[in-house]
């Protein structure tokens, strides 16, 4: 409840501050964000980390910050920020899904009210319908897979999404 709480305001934020930022400059900072959160999880693989609600806090805030200011980089950040606040990667997935949900749903309605712009929805019912449809194979997956060796995957999957990121946005400059 307490990530879910620092989402809202961190989403609220970010999208107001999106809309002056040039995109180009957000993409580099969540491309090394999320790079920097792959290594990390590296570094500290053997390493357990006492729970912390601050840094539970300051996660939430900072994540969805970041999803409403590029719309992205909020799951590797949030995932791989609370297994480093003392959190089992299993679980981690499971509170990341429920609040990056919230996160985007408050996003797109305050985008959506602020917007001058008309928004094109079209696409939006396969991407969620998709969505849908990947959840039993997510969960089954997640479960039966060892700890040790998710956590690996979820540092390699963060750091590669760091660097395909870092990628296209140097590419963009």
């Amino acid at each position: 409840m307490l990530l879910l709480t620092a989402t809202i305001i961190g989403a609220s934020s970010a999208v107001y501050t999106a809309k002056i930022l040039p995109k180009q400059w957000t993409s580099l900072y969540i491309s090394l964000m999320v790079i920097g959160m792959g290594v990390l999880i590296i570094a500290c693989f053997n390493r357990q980390f006492a729970y912390s609600w601050k840094k539970i806090i300051g996660l939430g805030l900072l994540a969805s910050f970041n999803k409403g200011l590029t719309g992205g980089g909020y799951g590797p950040l949030v995932v791989s920020g609370q297994m480093l606040s003392g959190i089992e990667g299993k679980n981690a997935i499971g509170i990341t899904s429920l609040a990056e949900g919230v996160t985007c749903a408050l996003g797109v309605t305050i985008y959506f009210l602020t917007a001058k712009d008309i928004v094109d929805w079209r696409l939006a019912p396969v991407i969620i319908a998709g969505a849908l449809c990947s959840i039993p194979f997510s969960v089954k997956s997640v479960k039966i897979m060892p700890t040790k060796l998710l956590k690996a995957l979820i540092a390699a999957a963060t750091i590669i999404l760091g660097v395909v990121t870092l990628m296209k946005t140097l590419k963009a400059f």
